[in-house]
């Protein structure tokens, strides 16, 4: 099931871009919590303590104690987005759902392929990923860590789909069941052009400037009647 981690905040009053940037030029970063019967509340986290955490875990589905300054007990939560900087590293904004037990939450699953195609080892084939994460549906405590695809025995042509994950009664599957997860394709052609000679080229060139300018003094008025 999917890992606990920890990290921890504080309450925001400020609101706006003013108040964001003061927040950020002091190493941190705003952030809001909601979920069901709670009011959305504004919080702060420090920068770079949240950047390490992020590139440690999943984000997509770890559930996280975020441990609010004033707060008897931590809450615990699910990212739910994330907001960076579009031309540069660093993050912008961090939006948190607040998660209860008992209640189902939607949340992304990363797919992993596990073994080498018997197409690929022993026909020279190609193993394709089509779908990388899977949307899934369940309570908390049900969040899988991975869903995990045994590959190796798929053959040049053989694919696998939705339909052919279980994950047991206790997680739906938000996917289509015919989408394709993974397929062992034949090694594409590359098809080289040949080279066209230099000389050619030129005239083809030549023709094309030909060609253009005969068209702009048919288009242009005549000279001696304007």
């Amino acid at each position: 099931m999917t890992k606990r981690t920890e990290l921890k905040a504080q309450p925001r009053a400020g609101r706006g871009k003013e108040a964001a940037r003061k927040l950020r030029a002091g190493g941190r970063i705003p952030a809001v919590i909601y979920g069901r019967d709670m009011e959305t509340r504004a919080l702060s986290l420090d920068l770079q303590e949240t950047e390490y955490l992020f590139h440690r875990i999943a984000v997509e589905n770890t559930i996280l104690d975020l441990v609010i300054e004033g707060d008897e007990e931590p809450t615990r939560t699910l990212i739910r987005e994330i907001q960076s900087y579009p031309h540069k590293p660093g993050l912008l904004h961090v939006d948190f759902l607040r998660i209860q037990k008992g209640v189902a939450v939607e949340v992304e699953i990363p797919v992993s392929l596990d073994g080498i195609p018997v197409g690929v080892r022993e026909a020279g084939g190609i193993l394709e990923q089509i779908i990388n994460e899977l949307r899934v549906k369940c309570i908390p405590s049900k969040i899988p860590d991975v869903v995990s695809l045994d590959v190796s025995a798929l053959v040049v042509g053989d694919s696998l789909h939705v339909s052919d994950i279980d994950l047991g009664e206790d997680v739906d599957i938000l996917v289509e069941s015919d989408r394709t997860v993974c397929s062992v394709q034949v090694p594409k052609v590359v098809v080289v052009e040949e080279e066209v000679p230099e000389e050619e080229l030129e005239e083809e060139l030549e023709e094309g400037v030909e060609e253009a300018e005969a068209a702009v003094e048919e288009e242009s008025p005549d000279a001696e009647g304007a």
